[in-house]
């Protein structure tokens, strides 16, 4: 009994802790990667001012609110996060069920614009400007539905009651998806 009950316990080396650390450790591998790819578009960028002709067929409308949406999403999982310190799990799980929300209508947004600016003949052999558009912003959905999915397994942990702590870590995760799109949507969007 007593050697269960240990089992259970986070030891900690530091006064941060492990699960903090460990989320902060795997986000500054996705800085490397994101860092990367957005440090070579902005060269590319540099050497080829007609990309400001392909940018313009970017759906501004569609980006800007997306825009919204994961900025809104990041302030459910922040009052998540606040729901559980206080020790209100019902109402966690309903905030990040909207932060989930959020992040469906993102995807969703996505997928109509990729329809349309594949309808368009907006593909990525049509030049350098629409590959790096899809490789980043896919690279970003896909990060968004991994956000998604991680979310949904501490929703349901929650509503059991269960490693409310997690929020924390999901809702960091959560809140590095949005800082990367606010970079991607200017300098993919509004550059033209």
């Amino acid at each position: 009994m007593q050697y269960a009950r240990a089992a259970h316990i986070e030891h900690e080396s530091t006064e941060v802790p492990t699960g903090r650390l460990g989320m902060w450790w795997f986000l500054a591998s996705e800085i490397v990667i994101f860092g990367g790819l957005i440090t070579i578009y902005v060269l590319f960028r540099w050497r080829h001012p007609e990309w400001g002709a392909e940018s313009s067929h970017t759906i501004n409308a569609a980006g800007g609110f997306n825009t919204l949406v994961l900025l809104t999403s990041s302030l459910t999982v922040v009052l998540a996060h606040k729901a559980v310190s206080e020790g209100k799990l019902g109402e966690a799980a309903r905030l990040l069920g909207f932060t989930l929300l959020g992040g469906a209508v993102f995807l969703c947004v996505k997928v109509f614009e990729y329809t349309h600016e594949i309808r368009e003949g907006f593909l990525p052999a049509r030049s350098l400007f629409w590959s790096f558009y899809y490789t980043m912003t896919g690279l970003h959905a896909l990060h968004v539905l991994g956000g998604m999915v991680a979310i949904a397994c501490v929703l349901v942990a929650v509503r059991r009651g269960k490693i409310p702590h997690r929020v924390e870590y999901v809702g960091i995760y959560w809140h590095f998806v949005d800082v990367v799109w606010i970079f991607l949507f200017p300098l993919l969007y509004l550059t033209s």
